[in-house]
């Protein structure tokens, strides 16, 4: 019997710390190097660039981050518990790790870099602007945003000449329509919390990103922004696991 725990614990390990690997991952090339962005699940993403990893929304419940490499910057675009988990954050960091953050998630777990919409910060090579994620139309009870104004940010990250821009939690609001030259980006498409697959595709649109992946799109089903976006060629649409 120790025997076999012992085998099956061994089995477990090995499980989990392939766990990294059996994300789904594509890459990109830049003017001073590789791109790699793993799709880990929901709003969760890694990008690699230049020996540096960078972690969005790390979530206990989408990946062992105990078997994942160590973060050099962690983005976190607010403080719902899907997109802010403090134990995934202590988990994926190290010494010198660069931990940005609002304001509201600071008051929940204290990074190193708060940024406020608008703001723009440079980490080694890499740089980051935050730029607004908030609701317009879908309400909880009472008239109160899912995502008010200011209170969530996107980032527009800087890797060498390629942009991507990693919306948050967000509707397709006005400020959009701002972005310039966004190479990669990822938009949310779940109900009620953020957009259906016409104001996704409309966002897109106001912006045209050269790669659209949807993401944190739950149950909503990814082919009607396919059909949407079709007669778009400025847009190619790619679908990965990011329910």
């Amino acid at each position: 019997m120790k025997k076999a725990i012992i085998l099956f614990t061994m089995m477990c390990s090995i499980m989990l710390h392939s766990a990294a690997s059996e994300f789904e991952k594509d890459v990109f090339q830049t003017s001073e190097g590789e791109l790699a962005i793993t799709f880990i699940g929901h709003g969760t993403l890694m990008m690699e660039f230049n020996g540096k990893v960078i972690q969005v929304d790390p979530v206990a419940g989408y990946a062992d981050y105990e078997s994942m490499p160590k973060a050099d910057l962690v983005l976190i675009t607010h403080d719902h518990g899907d997109h802010l988990d403090p134990k995934a954050i202590d988990t994926v960091k190290k010494p010198g790790t660069s931990i940005v953050l609002t304001e509201t998630c600071n008051e929940k777990y204290k990074g190193t870099d708060v940024m406020k919409n608008g703001d723009t910060k440079v980490f080694g090579t890499i740089s980051v602007k935050a730029v607004p994620a908030y609701n317009i139309k879908h309400m909880r009870d009472g008239g109160q945003p899912f995502h008010p104004k200011g209170q969530g940010n996107g980032y527009v990250i800087r890797f060498g000449d390629k942009k991507v821009y990693v919306a948050g939690d967000t509707e397709n609001i006005p400020e959009m329509a701002d972005l310039k030259d966004i190479d990669i980006a990822f938009l949310p498409m779940n109900l009620p919390y953020t957009m259906t697959p016409e104001m996704c595709a409309a966002a897109a649109e106001s912006f045209h990103p050269k790669i659209l992946y949807p993401y944190h799109f739950g149950q909503t089903n990814t082919d009607e922004l396919v059909a949407l976006l079709k007669d778009d060629t400025e847009i190619e649409v790619r679908i990965r696991k990011l329910q």
